[in-house]
């Protein structure tokens, strides 16, 4: 880590970030998994947020509030808009000159996807998203388990909180206000890339299919989603210069 940037005033209002060696370097802000719950924080993407700083990008591994630490509606995504949002001007102003804020990309995983693809709806102005394994109908999740890890981030199933899902779920929200990109492994046991693909189908989404990949390779160095997911970043952070 090079940098740590507070973004608000809780505990978990804090952002890891590392920088490349190149100056006015896109920005990614990595959004992590593990079913929105306490006990799972950014540390498991550290490896992905180091490589790729290796392909010229600025990384900001960022923590939120989660279900059992405070989390859970609306703070998880309180949070969540509030990071976007603040970051990219909060990185910038403490490290001049090395990152563009005008290039500046979300990039979440698997629970952390569905926050990035709640974020591409008018948070904040960004080059895009990259959902990884999202969570992409949290409505539809809710039915599969009742009772589990969606219902206990909006506090119930779409039943018994509709309005909560209609503000929250991505797969209700319709075409997004930014580039989506969504890279879903074909080997993904946890979340099956039929979700992905029906959500991309809904939404204009752009999905890519990731040969070989379950749900942990998509985040995984050098892994069989690698190059799509650095080449995704690459064309989304790319601005035309005038």
């Amino acid at each position: 880590m090079d940098l740590a940037v507070r973004y608000g005033p809780e505990p978990d209002h804090l952002a890891d970030v590392v920088f490349p060696p190149n100056l006015a370097a896109p920005l990614v802000l990595a959004l992590h998994g593990g079913s929105w719950l306490a006990d799972i924080d950014r540390t498991y993407l550290d490896p992905v947020v180091r490589a790729l700083t290796r392909h010229g990008f600025a990384v900001a591994n960022v923590e939120y509030r989660r279900v059992g630490g405070g989390g859970g509606w609306p703070a998880t995504f309180d949070d969540v808009a509030l990071a976007v949002a603040t970051l990219p001007r909060l990185i910038d102003a403490e490290r001049p000159g090395r990152v563009d804020v005008a290039r500046t990309v979300v990039l979440g995983h698997s629970a952390g996807g569905t926050l990035a693809l709640w974020a591409a709806h008018g948070v904040a102005a960004l080059a895009g998203v990259v959902a990884l394994a999202p969570v992409a109908d949290l409505a539809d999740a809710s039915r599969r388990e009742p009772g589990g890890t969606v219902a206990a981030l909006l506090g119930g199933g779409p039943e018994d909180v509709p309005e909560r899902y209609a503000a929250a779920d991505p797969a209700a929200l319709g075409r997004p206000d930014v580039p989506v990109v969504v890279l879903h492994g074909d080997r993904d046991t946890a979340l099956p890339v039929e979700l992905s693909r029906a959500y991309a189908g809904n939404t204009g989404a752009e999905l890519l299919v990731a040969p070989g990949a379950g749900h942990f390779d998509v985040v995984a160095p050098d892994g069989p989603a690698w190059t799509s997911l650095v080449d995704t970043l690459t064309k989304l952070s790319t601005v035309e210069r005038g």
